[in-house]
Parts: C-alpha cells; structure tokens; sequence
C-alpha cells in the first residue's frame, strides 16, 4: 500500500489562501484611501466653491445695501422737494385768489352807481363798505358779486339813507360780508356730528 504525505500541500494552500486574504485586505485598504482622498477632495473643491459663491453673494448684499441706502436718500429729498413745491405752490394760489377776489369785486361794481369806500378780508370773510346811488343798484351790486367764481355768498349787514349836499344827491352807504373761496373748510374732526333728526 503506497502512502502519500499531504502535509507540504496544505501547508503551500494555506499560505496561498494567507496571500490572498493579505492582497485582498491591502487592496481593500487602497481603495477605501482612494475613495476617501477622493471624497475630501470633492469635499473640499465644493466647500471652496460655496465659500466663493458665499463672497460674491455677500458683495451683491453691499452693493444691494448701498443702492438702498441710496435710493432712501432720493426719496428723502424728492419728498423734502415735493413739501416744498406743495408749499409754494399753495402761496401762489393765496396770492392769485386775493388778486382774482380784488378783480371780480371790480367788475361787479355797477359803473358811475357805486363807489366802494372800504375792503378787508380776513379768513375768506370780505367785508365791503361804500356808497350807491340807491337800494337797486346795492341789490345790483350783490347780485354780480354772487355771480363771481371768487365770492360763494353775499349777506347785507346794513343800509342807510345818506345826504350830499354840495351835490345835491341823496345816496345809499351799505355795509356787504361776503364769504369767498378763500375760506378754509373746518377739520373733519371740528364738525359737529348730526343726531338722529339730521340737526348738528
């Protein structure tokens, strides 16, 4: 019987299986380095690109901030500009309606029947004092004065009889308020409120 000694063969197997296990685990091992290398270098090309775009953004912020701040002080100063006009232009329209108001009373006075002694206005009240010829042309008078875009209504305070004896006439002095479109309206806030009647 011929006997054969398999202890050389499992030795040789068992270190060539030691070989291949060792190959697998250090080439296991390099790839998990070069996956890794890879990832934080990856990792690091994104983490840059975002620090970049992170900068550029905070660069448009500043520019953002500083046409803000730009275009705050614009407004300022067009509603600065915008007061002032308004204000202007408020003066100018005081001045031209006391100038309207002087023309129209003008043209109202019945020519070579009515002579105006006195004018003051205060607060769009004109108060006017002077003479006519007779109660009809003061009644004539008023009537033209309702007619003016300048004059809202007219109230007759008094007449009175008058005597000129150089001339040999008898007049009519008069004394006319007059409320004019000078006359601010009062604040919502100063109206009285109407009850259930519609009274104030």
């Amino acid at each position: 019987m011929i006997r054969i000694n398999l202890l050389p063969f499992r030795a040789a197997r068992k270190k060539e299986n030691i070989r291949q296990e060792l190959s697998c685990y250090f080439l296991g091992l390099v790839l998990l380095i070069l996956v890794m290398t890879y990832l934080q270098v990856g990792s690091s090309g994104r983490l840059n690109h975002l620090k970049a775009e992170e900068q550029n953004v905070r660069k448009e912020l500043a520019v953002y901030e500083k046409n803000n701040r730009i275009a705050a002080r614009i407004k300022a100063n067009l509603k600065e500009i915008r007061d002032r006009l308004d204000i202007i232009h408020d003066l100018e329209q005081k001045k031209r309606g006391r100038l309207g108001l002087l023309t129209d009373v003008a043209l109202a006075v019945p020519e070579g029947r009515l002579w105006l002694q006195s004018l003051s206005e205060k607060e769009g009240l004109l108060t006017i004092n002077g003479t006519a010829m007779d109660n009809d042309t003061v009644a004539l008078f008023m009537t033209n004065l309702e007619k003016t875009p300048s004059i809202t209504s007219v109230d007759l305070k008094n007449t009175q009889l008058q005597d000129f004896p150089e001339y040999n006439l008898k007049g009519s002095g008069f004394l006319l308020s007059c409320e004019t479109i000078l006359k601010e309206a009062p604040p919502a806030s100063e109206k009285k409120p109407k009850d259930s009647k519609g009274q104030q």
